[in-house]
């Protein structure tokens, strides 16, 4: 069963905080991003933080101020373009969830930003279907997170563990309406592709660009069994 998806988004008290510890100030220079500082800056980039499909890395993301306010501007498309119909709404809201990346070198940021990011889907979309909410897509919302918000260091592009691995990113495209495919990329080889290319990270490639080979390719899954082909 999916746990917590009826607690509230964290949005205010602890999460809101701009320092959790002098400790952590001084040993990883930790210090959060505030609301109105987000949203200002998003605002300098509306159209792409309202635009459903358009991919976010921060990489050094905390709790997710950044990427809580970018996810609350996508799901509030998909509610006035999709809101109407269930599977509509299941279908492009996972789209919304899957172009958010991050990273963080503290584990309970990661815990924390997952779960911040899994309640506000899943609130939504209770408020909206209620008793018809489905299992599965509230299933493939937290596989998703699991894989796009990495604990990891952005600085040596590697994970935050015993042993330390390339940062690894999968891509989630649509195809045929309710089916994805993902593809996995090496973190190392997706920067060196826009420096290559003076292109930004995750933006859509131009037809001369340098494509990296992914690491790892799945076969083409229903969105509701994401989590199945692993």
């Amino acid at each position: 069963m999916i746990q917590d998806e009826n607690q509230p988004v964290p949005d205010n008290g602890t999460m809101n905080r701009q320092v959790i510890s002098k400790e952590r100030v001084a040993e990883r220079g930790e210090v959060f991003t505030s609301e109105r500082e987000v949203n200002a800056m998003l605002d300098l980039v509306r159209q792409e933080s309202e635009r459903i499909d358009s991919r976010f890395l921060e990489p050094a993301c905390g709790h997710g101020n950044f990427l809580a306010e970018i996810l609350k501007r996508k799901l509030s498309i998909v509610h006035n373009k999709y809101g109407k119909s269930q599977l509509d709404f299941e279908r492009y809201g996972i789209i919304a969830v899957s172009s958010i990346y991050g990273i963080d070198i503290q584990k309970d940021n990661v815990e924390d930003c997952r779960m911040r990011l899994f309640q506000l889907y899943s609130q939504k979309y209770k408020e909206l279907f209620k008793d018809s909410c489905k299992e599965d897509c509230l299933l493939s919302v937290k596989f998703i997170l699991s894989k796009n918000i990495v604990w990891g260091d952005a600085l040596t592009l590697t994970t935050v563990c015993d042993k330390k691995e390339p940062i690894v990113f999968p891509e989630w495209s649509p195809v045929n309406g309710s089916m994805i495919k993902r593809r996995d990329f090496a973190f190392h080889t997706l920067l060196s592709s826009a420096h290559n290319n003076d292109l930004p990270l995750f933006s859509d490639l131009g037809e001369d660009a340098f494509i990296p080979e992914p690491v790892r390719e799945y076969p083409l899954t229903h969105f509701l069994r994401i989590s199945d082909v692993e």
